[in-house]
C-alpha cells in the first residue's frame, strides 16, 4: 500500500558525527602519506583511483536495484517464504535471505514480526545466516572487486550457510535443546518503518507519487552510502597494497591447506568490515598472498559476526540460541572457505 511508504527523512549531524565519517580517514590517509613518504602518493591516489572507476558501472546498478526492491515494495515477498512445511521454510528462507534488500536495522523488527507471528526458529535462523552475507548491491561490489566467481560463490555460500544452519537447528531442538529459545519481549520494533509483510509489491511504482519520492531518496542515499565506503575501502586497499609486506599475509593466511582458511574465520569475526569495503581490502590481500578459501572464509565469517547481525539475534534469542548461532557461522565460515578453495 502507498500510504505505508515514506521517503528517508533526512538527517542534521554534529561536527562530532561529522568527523566520525569514512571520509574522515579517506581524506586523512593521503594527507598522512604527503606527510610521510610523498614520493609514493602519486601512486596510492592512481592505485584507489583506479579501483573506483572500475567499480562505477557496478555502483550504478546496484544502486538502481535496490531503488527499485525499496519503492517497488518487494521486501513483502519475503515474508512467503515463511508460510508451509518447515522444511520448505528452511530451503525458501536460505533462499530469500541472499535477495533481501533489507539494511541493517530492518533485518530485527522483520524477524521479530517473524517470531512474533509463529514462524520456527530454524527457518528464521536460516535467514539469520544467510541476509548478512549477499544482498544485490554487494552482489555487484564484490563482483567488481574480486570477480564473477567469487561473487557467485559467495551468493551460493549464503544460501549454503543458511540451509546449514536451519537444518542444524531443527537437529538440534528435536534433541531437546533450546526448549525457550526466545527473549521475553516488550515494547514494539526500532521504529525502522512498516512492517515488510504490509502490502504487495507495486512494481509501476512510478505511477505513485509517494513511491517515487521513496525511489529518489533511496537513490540518492544509497550512492552516497556505497561512494563513501568505497572510497574508503580502494584508499585503504592502496596502503595495503603498497606498506603491508607480501610475505607477512602469505606466511598467515597463504597456502592451500585448512589452517589458513581457518585462521581467515577467526581472524574476519572480530576484525568486521561490512560488506562494501570488505571486497576491496580481499582484493588487496589476494594480490598479496591470501587464498581464495581463506578470503571466502575471512568474507563470511566477518559478515555473521557484523554487529547488526548480532544485535538481531542478540536481541530476540536467549544465549544458548546466540552462542549457537555463532558457532554455526564460524563453522560454515570454514567449510566455505575450503570448499571454494577445491573448487577454485
Amino acid at each position: 500500500m502507498s500510504d505505508a511508504l515514506q521517503a528517508p527523512a533526512p538527517r542534521r549531524f554534529g561536527l562530532k558525527e561529522r568527523l566520525a565519517t569514512p571520509w574522515t580517514i579517506t581524506i586523512a590517509a593521503p594527507l598522512l602519506v604527503a606527510a610521510l613518504d610523498p614520493e609514493r602518493l602519486d601512486e596510492v591516489l592512481a592505485i584507489a583511483a583506479k579501483a573506483f572507476t572500475g567499480t562505477l558501472p557496478y555502483i550504478a546498478i546496484a544502486v538502481l536495484l535496490i531503488a527499485f526492491l525499496k519503492a517497488s515494495g518487494a521486501e513483502s515477498l519475503v515474508a512467503k517464504a515463511f508460510q508451509g512445511r518447515e522444511n520448505r521454510m528452511i530451503l525458501l528462507a536460505a533462499l530469500f535471505g541472499g535477495l533481501a534488500p533489507f539494511c541493517s536495522c530492518e533485518v530485527i523488527p522483520f524477524v521479530a514480526g517473524l517470531l512474533a507471528v509463529g514462524a520456527p526458529l530454524p527457518a528464521v535462523m536460516a535467514f539469520w545466516l544467510s541476509s548478512p552475507l549477499i544482498d544485490p548491491p554487494t552482489l555487484f561490489i564484490t563482483a567488481g572487486a574480486l570477480g564473477w566467481d567469487f561473487a557467485i560463490g559467495k551468493a551460493v555460500t549464503a544460501v549454503g550457510l543458511g540451509l546449514f544452519g536451519g537444518f542444524a537447528l531443527q537437529a538440534m531442538i528435536a534433541g531437546g535443546w533450546f526448549a525457550e529459545p526466545l527473549r521475553a519481549r516488550s515494547g514494539g520494533g526500532c521504529g525502522c518503518g512498516p512492517s515488510p509483510f504490509e502490502g504487495t509489491p507495486v512494481w509501476r511504482f512510478w505511477r505513485e507519487d509517494v513511491r517515487m519520492g521513496v525511489f529518489r531518496g533511496e537513490l540518492a542515499a544509497n550512492a552516497m552510502f556505497l561512494v563513501r565506503w568505497l572510497a574508503l575501502a580502494y584508499v585503504l586497499e592502496a596502503l595495503l597494497i603498497l606498506y603491508v609486506p607480501a610475505s607477512l599475509i602469505a606466511g598467515v593466511v597463504g597456502g592451500n591447506g585448512i589452517v589458513p582458511i581457518a585462521i581467515a574465520a577467526f581472524v574476519g569475526m572480530p576484525a568486521y568490515l561490512n560488506s562494501y569495503v570488505a571486497p576491496p581490502l580481499l582484493a588487496g590481500l589476494t594480490e598479496q598472498g591470501m587464498s581464495a578459501g581463506a578470503a571466502m572464509s575471512f568474507m563470511v565469517a566477518g559478515a555473521v559476526s557484523s554487529v547488526p547481525a548480532m544485535a538481531a539475534v542478540w536481541s530476540l534469542v536467549r544465549r544458548g540460541v546466540f552462542a549457537a548461532y555463532l558457532g554455526l557461522g564460524v563453522t560454515g565460515a570454514i567449510l566455505s572457505g575450503v570448499l571454494f578453495q577445491l573448487i577454485a
